[in-house]
């Protein structure tokens, strides 16, 4: 017997665990018929996720965290129950100002150099103030921007600016002399780079190697309340990853999501983030290893030091008290409902539910269930590394 189960996604190359889930059978093998809701904003999909139009929804890792912290007006509590995407996004300029930002931008070898390009951007900035685009102001993208400006500079007072526009709306607020930067998640970088609007001039894991992008979210207590759809979803997407991790699988899947009129989105635009091979401008591809990550190296564990370090930068933001924020972002990572769920699935789970983030620079092995883990390098570009307050 099979149980309905509506889902809520964006526009965007990251929803392809639902996707692949939903097409290749995985849901319905689950007992669940999945049901994927397009969304056409980031704030229209949490409204819907709070008022019951749908059960579950992707949605961007520091939202329910700010909802755990009163942030942003919103009603009703979320958690995550596992990460269903590891970067993802990337952060591009106007011609004008890749101009003005010289090699930062040109795909000479500056690409992937996120200090580089935070010096050339700051300098841009010093003589005229900048617009920056990120889709939602509790989003990976701000937090990346935000961190990303602030370890290069800092920025001068006054001299970014940063909009929220809409994922799909990027490439247009771009052409329109709206912004002159933003960081957004895949196709929309790559079609600002197709219509000549703009160019790439970093990966969003060059500032942070493995982020947290979307979650797999859901209103508080209802996993618990619903053991059957949610553990039957969350095996049928921990799949779906799995299957996606296999290059050879990338061109169906490709085609797959370009089928998906929800989506709207060619093959063509589909595939540089699938594969990591990135438009950077007019006849400048580039490879950028791991550039969007489902499976490997437990990306879809959702670690409560990374809800912490989420919650910390909204706190030093928002000037909140800073323990008391970190708690509530670990609560929010619902690492033990992943261990209910899908510890028959054997995945090899990480012994221990947080970690110090940005400590691992090499591929490492870990202590786990199976002995059989390896975590893929999370520095921060910096150097830095971020250890949460010990549980209190």
């Amino acid at each position: 017997m099979t149980a309905s189960l509506r889902a809520a996604h964006l526009r965007l190359v990251d929803a392809a665990p639902l996707i692949v889930a939903r097409d290749l059978g995985l849901a319905e093998a689950e007992g669940v018929a999945l049901d994927l809701v397009t969304a056409p904003s980031w704030s229209a999909l949490r409204d819907m996720l709070g008022s019951r139009r749908v059960d579950v929804a992707q949605m961007l890792s520091p939202m329910p965290v700010a909802m755990a912290l009163g942030l942003g007006g919103a009603r009703g509590a979320v958690e995550a129950l596992q990460v269903l995407s590891v970067n993802g996004n990337v952060i591009g300029v106007s011609p004008a100002l890749a101009a003005r930002l010289a090699g930062a931008a040109s795909g000479d070898g500056a690409f992937g150099d996120a200090a580089a390009a935070g010096t050339a951007l700051l300098a841009a900035a010093a003589k005229l103030p900048l617009r920056v685009g990120v889709p939602f102001p509790f989003s990976m993208h701000a937090e990346l921007v935000d961190y990303w400006l602030e370890r290069a500079g800092p920025p001068a007072p006054g001299a970014i600016v940063v909009r929220t526009v809409p994922p799909s709306l990027m490439h247009e607020a771009l052409e329109a002399g709206e912004v002159d930067a933003f960081c957004v998640g895949e196709p929309w970088g790559s079609a600002a780079v197709a219509r000549g609007v703009g160019r790439l001039i970093l990966p969003g894991r060059a500032i942070w190697a493995f982020a947290p992008e979307k979650v797999l979210a859901a209103r508080t207590g209802w996993a618990e309340a619903e053991p059957a759809r949610a553990g039957g979803l969350m095996r049928a997407l921990h799949r779906a990853a799995s299957w996606l991790s296999d290059a050879a699988n990338l061109p169906l899947a490709a085609e797959m999501m370009a089928r998906d009129t929800g989506l709207g989105l060619s093959v063509e635009l589909i595939e540089p983030a699938l594969t990591g091979c990135l438009p950077l401008g007019p006849s400048v591809v580039t490879p950028v290893p791991g550039f969007v990550e489902f499976h490997r190296g437990a990306a879809a564990f959702p670690w409560r030091s990374q809800g912490a370090w989420i919650a910390d930068r909204l706190a030093l933001r928002h000037r909140l008290d800073r323990r008391t924020a970190q708690a509530a972002g670990r609560r929010v990572f619902r690492s033990d409902l992943y261990r209910r769920f899908l510890g028959d699935l054997a995945p090899d789970m990480p012994g221990a539910s947080g970690k110090i983030e940005g400590a691992v620079s090499v591929p490492t092995p870990v202590a786990s269930r199976r002995g059989r883990l390896t975590l893929e390098p999370d520095r921060f570009f910096d150097g830095a590394v971020f250890e949460p307050f010990p549980d209190s």
